[in-house]
Formats: structure tokens, sequence, C-alpha cells
């Protein structure tokens, strides 16, 4: 069951797709926004390439917790998304992942000289993650 996380931005695209497990997150390299259905048609290649059974995607909201146009933008996406792809397509509340995001960057680049991974695709991880923790099931063992 590997799940691909979008972070559908304004400039960017970040995505992120789970283990075959359902279990870890890891961060893809980002796209550019192109248009609207061009970027559906590449996140539809690439769930397809990346044998992905289910599609995520972060939904933000404002700080009252209110669905504003980012959001409108999303579903805008998910729906032309839908034409390319029969995979389900489902959201997820992406509140404060950027901040994550930047604090997990910031942190990877004191290890490493330069980062490879783009904050956007970090923050797909973290959308990623929380689903995947959320729905962990309660009779899995911990490790």
């Amino acid at each position: 069951m590997r799940i691909l996380a979008v972070d559908h931005g304004d400039v960017y695209i970040g995505l992120a797709l789970s283990d075959p497990d359902g279990i870890v997150a890891r961060p893809l390299p980002e796209c550019s926004h192109v248009s609207r259905q061009r970027d559906a048609v590449i996140v539809a290649r690439i769930a397809e390439r990346e044998g992905a059974s289910t599609i995520l995607l972060g939904t933000p909201s404002d700080s009252e917790g209110e669905l504003g146009k980012a959001t409108q933008r999303v579903i805008r996406f998910a729906a032309a998304l839908k034409k390319y792809t029969s995979l389900p397509v489902k959201y997820w509340d992406e509140s404060h992942t950027t901040i994550r995001a930047i604090e997990l960057a910031r942190g990877q680049s004191v290890r490493r000289k330069r980062s490879s991974l783009s904050t956007h695709s970090i923050a797909a991880a973290v959308i990623l993650q929380d689903y995947l923790d959320a729905h962990a099931s309660a009779s899995d063992p911990p490790q």
C-alpha cells in the first residue's frame, strides 16, 4: 500500500512516498508548478510509476482552522487529477507542516553541507507521516 503525498503550492509541488508497508514516508524530488492540468498529469504519472495505491493531498487551513483560498486551489487540483488517474484521492490537514519541514531541513543541512531535499517535499513527507501515524493499526506491536 504505497501512498503518494502531494503538497501543492503556488510555485512548487512537494512530493513524498510511503514504503510498501505504509509505515514510513520519504520525500521525493519536487516539481515546478506549471498549470493545474499539467500538474495533474505529472502527479498521476509519478503515482503510477511509483506504484501508489492512493494519492494524499495536503489541505491548508488558516490560523482559525478555516478552509480558505489555498484549500479551494487544492480541491480544483484534485478535480483535475481525477481526470488522469483512477486512484483514490484523499485529503489531509497540512497545518504547521511547512514550519516543521523548515526545522527538519535546517537540521539536515547541519549534518550535510547542502541538502538535496526541498522544503516542499519535506513538507509532503511530514503530511504523509502524520497520515500514516494517525492510521497505524492499534494492534501493531511497537518495534
